[in-house]
Parts: structure tokens; C-alpha cells; sequence
């Protein structure tokens, strides 16, 4: 097969302890997914999961230095637990949920808070604060055949070397499970999407020369810097 222009690579991760890397089709996002953060969002704490998309080649691999974005003067970290699929499915039961699911990584939901906020206050879409370039820093993908399933266990984010988010996966509003579910009920879920699944509260800026670790027990590190 030829293309009228040059194509692109596949967006991957590595997998942890393999050779193998996991391809990204989709980049899925959970909004306002624990309580605390939801609060501090200004919304109620119980509503239906919502979702945006970032672009797959938004990746950027662990240890990373990502440019500043441009059009923006208030960029965002949201520490995130990310859910690998593994096997395809629509309505996906919760109790059927965790089959689904080839392992879990560690990201950020970069966002260009400024941004998202003209949009909300126009009634638009939020691509440009959410979807834009080098915005999905991720971990390498940690199988579940190796770690279980995480449930419970803390999710921390440092900007230079100062704790800024300190939460629980397990105070997410939407278990993943749950999420799954629901979303599977939208769209079809296929091999090589990734579900990021909320942040805890305690969001804010990050400046050119800022370090930027995020943890989640049992799973991994991530770090990458602003450049």
C-alpha cells in the first residue's frame, strides 16, 4: 500500500518487563472523577461520568522534557491512573470490566487551563485546553497479569520535589470498572485505547524548568519536565 503523503509512526508505549510495546488508539479521559477534585471544579460529586478524547500521538514517553505549549499562560497537571485495553468490547459489563483491561500505567492529563476555561464560559468545546500536542505523558504499560488490578493506594504528584496532589485511587466517583461499563456503552472499546481516569484535587500551574514526578502505588513513577 502507498500514501498520497508521508505517514505517520503508531503512537506506543513500552511494556513493562517485554520487548513488546502497547499501541495507542484512542486516548480517553475521565472528567471530575474524585470528589475533592470535583469540589474544587465546582461540581456535584455524583453526576454521570463524562469523557473527552486526547489525540493518540498526544503521548509522550516517561523522562520526557515537553515544550512549553504555546497560547497559553496557565498550563495544568492532573496526576492520572491509566487503564490499557486489552480486548475489544461493547457494553461491557462492570462485572466483566477487568478481562478487558491488558495492564495500567501512570499519566498526565496536560491542560491548557486557560484555555478550557474561555471555552466552558462560551459553551464550546474544550479540545484546545485538553486534545493538543505532547499533552498525554504515560508511563510504560505495567500488566495486569503481573500487578492485579488496582483498587486501592496512593496517587501523588511532585513539582519539584514539593507534593502538590496527595489522593486515594480508591476515591474515584467511578470505579474503573464502572467507567468502563458506561463508556463501553458509547463507543466500542478496542485493543490499544487508554482510559485515564481522573485526578485527585489539588491541580495547579507548572512554569518552563519545572520537574514533575506523579507515583501510584503498585504501578510505577512517571517523570518528565517542562521544558
Amino acid at each position: 500500500m502507498s500514501f498520497a503523503v508521508p505517514a505517520w509512526d503508531l503512537p506506543s508505549l513500552p511494556i513493562a518487563g517485554s520487548a513488546d510495546r502497547f499501541p495507542v488508539r484512542r486516548i480517553y479521559c475521565i472528567g471530575r472523577n474524585y470528589a475533592a477534585h470535583a469540589r474544587e471544579m465546582g461540581a456535584d460529586e455524583r453526576e454521570p461520568p463524562f469523557f473527552f478524547l486526547k489525540p493518540a500521538d498526544a503521548i509522550v514517553q516517561n523522562g520526557a522534557t515537553i515544550p512549553y505549549p504555546a497560547a497559553t499562560k496557565d498550563l495544568h497537571y492532573e496526576a492520572e491512573l491509566v487503564a490499557a485495553i486489552g480486548m475489544a468490547g461493547a457494553n461491557i459489563s462492570m462485572e466483566d470490566a477487568n478481562d478487558h483491561i491488558f495492564g495500567y500505567g501512570v499519566g498526565i492529563d496536560l491542560t491548557r487551563r486557560d484555555l478550557q476555561n474561555e471555552a466552558k464560559e462560551m459553551r464550546r468545546p474544550w479540545d484546545m485546553g485538553k486534545g493538543f500536542d505532547a499533552s498525554a505523558p504515560c508511563s510504560a504499560i505495567h500488566p495486569a497479569s503481573e500487578i492485579g488490578h488496582p483498587n486501592s493506594g496512593a496517587i501523588t504528584l511532585m513539582v519539584n520535589g514539593a507534593f502538590k496532589q496527595q489522593g486515594d485511587i480508591a476515591d474515584m466517583i467511578w470505579n474503573i470498572p464502572e467507567s468502563i461499563a458506561y463508556l463501553s456503552g458509547l463507543m466500542r472499546l478496542e485493543a490499544g485505547d487508554l482510559i485515564y481516569t481522573g485526578t485527585p484535587d489539588g491541580v495547579g500551574a507548572i512554569v518552563s524548568g519545572d520537574d514533575v514526578v506523579v507515583h501510584v502505588d503498585g504501578v510505577c513513577d512517571l517523570n518528565i519536565k517542562i521544558g
